[in-house]
């Protein structure tokens, strides 16, 4: 079937167009991707962190931080591919995934077809893949995944004589004459870090003449450059990181909000806080709230975040108390999140139809999880060390339980907390998702009102917004939940069974 194109408009000017399948065609692109990822996940690039399991911004930005602080890399070769979506080379893409191991003739004729998909108002393209398609995030990881593979061969995968270790192998590399270089991918978006002007300019001229014969892609030259970051600041995935020398004589990185997301949280809180005036719901203060929570646990992982994020609270604090004035409430009811997150700030607060706004300037820096290279959860070795790491944090976790037992709860329930959260394995009764030790409830399954104990099979642990959903009776509330959790029919109905236990109706 023919797919919609939406145009929306880019943070930086201009528009990103989308193209939106059918709901039958999605659901064919999803059995896709279970089958070809598994296959490519395997084949990829540890360095590539952009749309794939158990990877994420994070990891990409610590990998970063890592190689400036550690290996004193402090070149970035920082390019910007033009149009890369709208440009990716069918043929290409197939011969690509041939070589990978995706050998099913039928299968591969299947993809070269959704790739010819008429684009309504366009026709058939000869060239690109649909943003917005579930496949289109696997595809541009697949085409990058030979440059990704090219850069490493030419520092870190270079054939030498064996050496008992990598670092031992790297010392020697530095040796000679070779340039030292790593690539920090997150999907079109990327990073070669090395350590000297002259290597840099090498690389650049390289990687562009790279891309332009083996990929047919071009590179946008008005955002693509050398960035020394000793003197200036290189972005990075909404982050700018720049090297600074501290006291002894050494460089390490110093990372803030980049201009650009600054101007946008700005933005976006300031017309948030005209909806709220204009139409002062609990839920639009509400969504306030989940919109500044996700500013914070995106970029705690900045050197200088409080600075930030008190910089952006100072200029629009003046707003929100003019703008609110009329609709503020006297009551500052704090709920059990802002008691965990923001209970030990002294800022003053502001509450609106009974909800007290997080605060902006409310964060702090956390380091961010460098992933280990052959964590993958697709390969024997990576599905090792995946696990390893698990069961470290998870006896943490469980000697923090130990340590911190619910004070108004009994000792019974205590014990049985323990039990439930190493039989559930850490994760959520409800969802199966790894549960945050500061984020979750113990529930009684029978409430005690209803007869039920704190017997170990009276209970269960499920994260809080889950166990708020259970509880909750508003029609409205009980539709956003349904929107932003986005449960399967197996949870929805261990939902429903809970809330039936409670006396509450079914959903």
């Amino acid at each position: 079937m023919a797919v919609r194109r939406v145009e929306i408009e880019k943070p930086g000017g201009g528009f990103r167009p989308l193209g939106i399948p059918i709901i039958g065609d999605r659901m064919v692109q999803q059995c896709i991707k279970q089958v070809l990822e598994p296959i490519a996940e395997a084949k990829f690039y540890h360095g590539s962190y952009g749309f794939r399991p158990d990877k994420s911004a994070e990891n990409a930005i610590a990998k970063v931080m890592h190689l400036i602080n550690m290996n004193k890399l402090h070149y970035a070769v920082d390019i910007d591919i033009k149009g890369f979506f709208d440009n990716i080379n069918h043929g290409k893409l197939l011969k690509q995934m041939w070589t990978m191991g995706i050998r099913d003739k039928k299968l591969i004729s299947i993809i070269s077809k959704m790739l010819k998909a008429e684009i309504v108002g366009i026709g058939i393209p000869d060239k690109g893949v649909p943003q917005g398609g579930i496949m289109s995030t696997l595809f541009s990881n697949i085409v990058l995944n030979e440059l990704d593979w090219w850069i490493q061969s030419q520092w870190e995968g270079m054939k030498t004589k064996e050496y008992s270790t990598q670092q031992n192998k790297i010392y020697a590399l530095k040796r000679t004459n070779l340039k030292e270089m790593y690539i920090v991918r997150y999907a079109d978006d990327f990073k070669i870090l090395t350590n000297n002007h002259v290597s840099a300019q090498k690389i650049f001229i390289a990687v562009t003449k790279w891309l332009k014969d083996r990929l047919k892609l071009d590179i946008s030259k008005e955002k693509s450059t050398v960035v020394n970051l000793r003197k200036n600041y290189s972005n990075f995935l909404g982050f700018k990181l720049k090297a600074i020398k501290k006291n002894q004589g050494k460089y390490v990185v110093k990372s803030k909000i980049s201009d650009k997301a600054k101007a946008k949280i700005i933005r976006n809180y300031r017309n948030h806080i005209e909806k709220i005036r204009h139409n002062p719901k609990t839920y639009n203060v509400e969504k306030l709230n989940l919109m500044i929570l996700g500013w914070h646990n995106y970029y705690k992982i900045a050197t200088h975040v409080n600075l930030d994020f008190s910089e952006i609270n100072f200029l629009v604090r003046k707003r929100i108390f003019n703008k609110t004035r009329s609709i503020r409430s006297d009551n500052l009811y704090k709920n059990k999140t802002y008691k965990r997150i923001y209970g030990k700030y002294n800022f003053k607060p502001i509450s609106i139809c009974k909800i007290t706004i997080y605060p902006l300037a409310g964060v702090k820096f956390k380091i961010p999880r460098i992933m280990k290279m052959i964590a993958s959860r697709y390969t024997i070795q990576g599905r090792f060390h995946i696990h390893k790491d698990l069961d470290d944090e998870f006896k943490e976790s469980i000697k923090f339980l130990i340590n911190n037992p619910l004070k108004k709860e009994s000792i019974q329930k205590n014990d049985n907390r323990i039990s439930i959260f190493v039989a559930q394995r850490g994760l959520c009764h409800v969802n199966k998702k790894i549960l945050d030790i500061t984020d979750m409830e113990i529930r009684n399954i029978v409430p005690k009102d209803k007869g039920g104990t704190d017997k170990y099979h009276n209970l269960v642990l499920v994260n809080k917004e889950i166990s708020s959903f259970i509880d909750e009776t508003d029609e409205l509330k009980i539709n956003e939940y349904k929107e932003r959790i986005k449960l399967n029919g197996k949870a929805l109905n261990k939902i429903n069974k809970l809330r039936k236990l409670v006396g509450n109706s079914m959903i």
